[in-house]
Order: C-alpha cells, then sequence, then structure tokens
C-alpha cells in the first residue's frame, strides 16, 4: 500500500484518481503532478514502485501545501476574518452561508436541522383536572 504525505492510497484505483484522496490535491493537481513526473495516469496503485512513490512524496513536500498544513491555514484564515469583523467573519461566526446564498430557504447544510417554532399546543384555560 502506498503511503503519500501521511495517507494511504487506495490499492486498486487508478494513479490519477488515488492521489485526489489526499487532502488538498483535486482533479487538476493531480494530472499535473503526474505529468511533471511522468508516470501513467491509468497505471494501479499497487503497480507504482518504491521509488515512483519516493518521487510523488518528494514532489508534494517540495511544491503543494496538503493535509494538516492546509487545514490549519485554513482555519487561521477563517479566525482572521471572525476577529478583523468582517462580514464574513460575522458569517462564519453566525454559522451561515458565506458565498450570498439564500438563507429563507434552503442552507439547510451549514444551518442544521429545522427549529420548528410555535409547534406546541397550550393547555385549554379555565379547565382544571
Amino acid at each position: 500500500m502506498a503511503r503519500v504525505a501521511g495517507v494511504d492510497l487506495p490499492k486498486n484505483k487508478r494513479l490519477d484518481i488515488a492521489l485526489r484522496y489526499v487532502y488538498g490535491i483535486g482533479p487538476a493537481i493531480a494530472n499535473e503532478m503526474i505529468k511533471e513526473l511522468a508516470l501513467d495516469p491509468a497505471k494501479r496503485v499497487k503497480d507504482l514502485t518504491e521509488g515512483e512513490v519516493n518521487q510523488i512524496n518528494n514532489l508534494i513536500t517540495k511544491n503543494i501545501k496538503v493535509e494538516g498544513d492546509l487545514r490549519r491555514e485554513i482555519q487561521s484564515n477563517i479566525k482572521r476574518l471572525i476577529e478583523i469583523g468582517s462580514y464574513r467573519g460575522m458569517r462564519h461566526r453566525r454559522n451561515l452561508p458565506v458565498r450570498g446564498q439564500r438563507t429563507k430557504t434552503n442552507a439547510r447544510t451549514r444551518r442544521g436541522k429545522r427549529k420548528t417554532v410555535g409547534a406546541g399546543k397550550a393547555p385549554a384555560p379555565g379547565k382544571k383536572g
């Protein structure tokens, strides 16, 4: 099993697909890396040699911010937006969509499960047991 940037790549996947399992590597970067290293994108991960895995690891560590470093950077950017009191920071703080989406309907992923208001029924006045 190939281990790249602290992530075990799935054995039976093609190389261009398997590289996307690393946080911070998408289709474009994966294809760019494969071209730069002159590897076959259709090659399965289980067929990679140790040398090829080392080449991939070296390229990632030198040129691309992935996994923990990338997550840390994103979190610090969000924290900075919140601290300076920007509009985007306020949206992050209130757990609302940040990029201009509507919230009257939809936005359930960001806002969570619906909280129904006024659903309970009050007891009838003047009746006693």
